[in-house]
């Protein structure tokens, strides 16, 4: 069967049989099909491609970007079974399919076509295994060897779901702080609370009864206010958001959603054969499998601002446990201040109310705390890699291309159905990318700012405690040993806050200097592909304009 198949290279003397039948055995041996070995050997692809035509009596057809079948048609089909299988369908209409097979004929071929498709007849066109493999793939809209996952359209589905998980954790983020400005109220109005009750300990029912009332009353509607604002915070801020993102490669692997729904997972697939060394010949690559890569690449970005995001929400989680610390730190200092100054008496249990609501607040403020303060050390870390780490432009443009009077002379395939259209398209794709990178380079300077902040609610909530503390200790003194060293502790422990804030605040305001991104002026190339990049026209945005 096989021989048969060469018999018009033994008719035009390209190989004997005695040489046919050993590079056939060689081919099984191998492992490898005997058309593609006969083509290593130095048979031309076109005598193969011809002894095929004359065996089957039908027409080959090589791999060509052209080859494009109907995109309803491929969606329903496996592109991994096809190239197990070695065929695809071009074509169905009316019953009748045009398919593209290694093995035309075949009653097994037949059978599946007719099984897969729902058809009744089928023409017939012949190729060579490796250019119908890419024939599927080019469909299936993936670079050789690549999964089906690695597609424009599942990679922009993948990025939806990241879209989403973004929304999702803003919507956290702004309830959160809806939260810290409950808390705030909240924090107010036991601050008028104390003072009015105070003042009614002090004076007792007289001409400044109508104004401490005005001052309980307002005090109670404040604290009422703040609980309706802080409550479905808190509810919120229990769900805690794991920040954890796959290491990007620059599109040798693939970035794979699974398990869609409230909670996606997002898992990378295992390094594509070949791939980096696909993406280092990117001047040689056609425009479509450029964009393939770019996909990939936004992709990756996509990822990484949802990694950002995620410890941006985590940060937030923790400024606002430590706003309910402070919360419950006043608490405390008023609870404490008034059971002190006051002897016992029926205003007893307000007082101790206060320290009791007090501990809890601060106690649960500093379990929302916790794993906030984890999302800043590995925010922080997260920045300092990708500083590190070759960019977009590293790839796109080879370093060859970077020094004046190299001798590099690779020369992109440009073909008369690539202009204009094409490489526009694929100029876009580019632009697409570069801004996407630009998004991310302004992301990380985002959470550096964010860790900045965090840092110094940390230092506020420090100086808060501490400033309890030495008010009490002022305030009353240190004949009491006990009292003395808890006035004395809270002051410790919020120069330690004060410390660790300023930790946090340094290093990330070191980082920022670093970026370009701090200033109200930006400018922006408008592109127009048709023109060289010098002669783009250029857009200023300015704060002090307005803008």
């Amino acid at each position: 069967m096989l021989k048969n198949k060469f018999e018009r290279l033994l008719k035009k003397g390209i190989l004997t049989e005695k040489e046919l039948n050993e590079k056939i055995s060689e081919a099984v041996a191998s492992g490898e099909y005997p058309e593609e070995w006969l083509i290593k050997k130095g048979v031309p692809k076109h005598e193969i491609l011809f002894s095929l035509t004359e065996f089957y009596s039908c027409s080959f057809v090589e791999y060509d970007e052209s080859v494009i079948a109907s995109f309803f048609l491929t969606r329903r089909l496996s592109m991994e079974k096809l190239k197990r299988n070695l065929w695809f369908p071009l074509a169905v209409n009316k019953g009748r399919a045009e398919v593209i097979a290694y093995h035309p004929f075949d009653p097994d071929v037949i059978k599946d076509v007719k099984d897969t498709l729902g058809v009744r007849d089928i023409d017939f066109v012949v190729a060579l295994p490796s250019d119908l493999v890419r024939i599927i793939e080019h469909n299936f809209d993936v670079n050789p060897r690549f999964p089906a996952s690695a597609g424009r359209t599942p990679l922009a589905k993948v990025r939806t779901f990241l879209a989403d998980r973004r929304s999702l954790m803003a919507c956290n983020r702004t309830s959160l702080g809806k939260g810290r400005t409950g808390l705030a109220f909240i924090r107010t109005g036991i601050s008028f609370l104390t003072i009015a009750v105070v003042l009614f300990r002090i004076f007792g029912i007289g001409l400044l009864s109508v104004f401490e009332s005005v001052l309980f009353i307002s005090g109670i509607i404040m604290t009422v206010d703040g609980l309706l604002w802080y409550l479905p915070a808190r509810k919120t801020g229990k769900k805690v958001f794991e920040c954890r993102a796959t290491e990007p490669t620059w599109g040798t692997t693939v970035l794979e959603v699974v398990n869609p729904g409230d909670n996606p997972l997002f898992v990378r697939t295992g390094h594509v054969e070949d791939a980096a060394v696909l993406r280092s010949n990117w001047s040689n690559l056609s425009p479509v499998m450029r964009r393939r890569f770019l996909a990939s690449d936004r992709t990756d970005f996509a990822e990484e601002r949802t990694t950002h995001v995620c410890y941006w929400t985590s940060m937030a989680r923790a400024r606002t446990g430590l706003a309910f610390t402070r919360t419950g730190v006043v608490f405390i200092g008023f609870g404490i201040g008034l059971l002190r100054q006051f002897t016992p008496g029926p205003w007893t249990f307000f007082d101790a109310s206060l320290i009791v609501v007090g501990v809890a607040m601060a106690t649960e403020g500093f379990y929302w705390y916790m794993p906030g303060r984890h999302a800043g050390w590995a925010s922080l870390e997260a920045v300092r890699k990708t500083q590190a780490k070759k960019n977009i432009w590293d790839f796109i443009f080879p370093p060859a291309l970077k020094h004046p009077g190299s001798d590099y002379k690779c020369v992109p395939p440009v073909k008369p159905s690539h202009a204009p259209g094409i490489w526009a398209t694929t100029g876009l794709a580019l632009e697409r990318t570069m801004l996407a990178d630009r998004r991310n380079v302004m992301m990380r300077l985002r959470t550096v700012m964010t860790r900045s902040r965090t840092g110094l609610a940390l230092v506020r909530t420090g100086v808060g405690i501490s400033a309890v503390g030495t008010e009490l200790l002022v305030f009353f003194g240190t004949g009491n040993t006990a009292w003395t060293i808890f006035n004395a502790s809270l002051i410790v422990i919020g120069l330690a806050l004060v410390v660790d804030g300023f930790c946090w605040h340094i290093p990330a305001e070191k980082i920022r200097k670093q970026y370009p991104y701090c200033y109200g002026d930006m400018e922006i190339a408008v592109p127009d592909y048709g023109k060289p990049v010098r002669s783009w026209k250029k857009v200023m945005f300015s704060t002090d304009e307005g803008g």
